[in-house]
């Protein structure tokens, strides 16, 4: 099974790779296929709970979906997203919180949108034993700060505070870093001056390892963001599908024999 340590080791040697899942069926697909990371996003919000963003998912919510995430990955590490106000609060919800995807729900790691307010959060969870995921870029959680999902970093001061926070969740003790929606320089330097791995997404080539949304990779979902990439379209199959179904129904070629059975001992009244 993937660790966090395994992933310090395979960084600078072959690229990381993650997929988010929400459900047993995905995640056993993405695992049975070889991601490194499998991400229970709180971008579940928008894929599967029909919110507008992600800022509504719940403790419960993350938690139910972790749960089913880790029962079916055997391999990948399982990193659970922490939902809007689960963190940073006050630091004993912080970690009741965090330490339920772990204990409750099987999880290996948790990931924090990250900021100066999660820099001491993260030292101190990772001293507790929980291994940290920070995130830094467009941080959807802060979506109604922000007004939209605006590229980060794209001036010198707002990327000289990227670096230094990235720098201070790495000295933390954050196994990892999300990089989402910057300038591919800024990732770059940010990459090579930080000895954790950067996991970018809309970031560029230069990370250590890759991130999307599965929704999004298989194409299942109706939009995209311009950084992402479909490489599939599991929509169109399913509304094909769809159709199917319903004009067999109404054609009643559906069930057909084959798809029934009589029970010759039931007296004929039946």
């Amino acid at each position: 099974m993937v660790t966090v340590r395994d992933l310090r080791e395979q960084m600078g040697e072959n690229p990381i790779t993650v997929l988010t899942a929400y459900d047993a069926p995905t995640a056993e697909i993405v695992d049975e296929a070889g991601v490194d990371v499998v991400l229970v996003g709180d971008s579940l919000g928008n894929t599967t709970l029909g919110y507008e963003t992600t800022v509504p998912v719940t403790v419960d919510e993350m938690a139910s979906h972790t749960g089913a995430v880790a029962r079916a990955t055997d391999d990948a590490l399982v990193v659970a997203d922490m939902p809007f106000l689960s963190f940073g609060v006050d630091e004993a919800t912080t970690i009741e919180n965090a330490g339920r995807m772990l204990k409750a729900e099987g999880a290996s790691a948790v990931k924090l949108e990250s900021g100066q307010h999660t820099v001491d959060i993260t030292e101190k969870m990772v001293q507790l034993g929980i291994p940290v995921m920070a995130h830094l870029g467009l941080t959807p959680q802060h979506v109604n700060q922000y007004g939209g999902y605006p590229r980060q970093g794209t001036d010198q001061k707002a990327a000289d505070r990227m670096l230094d926070l990235a720098k201070a969740h790495a000295d933390a003790g954050a196994f990892s870093l999300v990089l989402e929606h910057v300038p591919s320089n800024l990732a770059r330097t940010i990459t090579e001056a930080i000895d954790i791995p950067t996991i970018g997404i809309g970031a560029g080539p230069h990370c250590d390892g890759q991130v999307l949304v599965f929704d999004d990779a298989v194409g299942l979902s109706e939009w995209t963001p311009s950084f992402s990439k479909q490489f599939g379209d599991v929509r169109s199959e399913m509304e094909s599908a769809v159709d199917e179904y319903i004009s067999a129904v109404e054609e009643r070629e559906f069930p057909a024999e084959e798809h029934s059975h009589e029970e010759s001992d039931l007296e004929d009244i039946y």
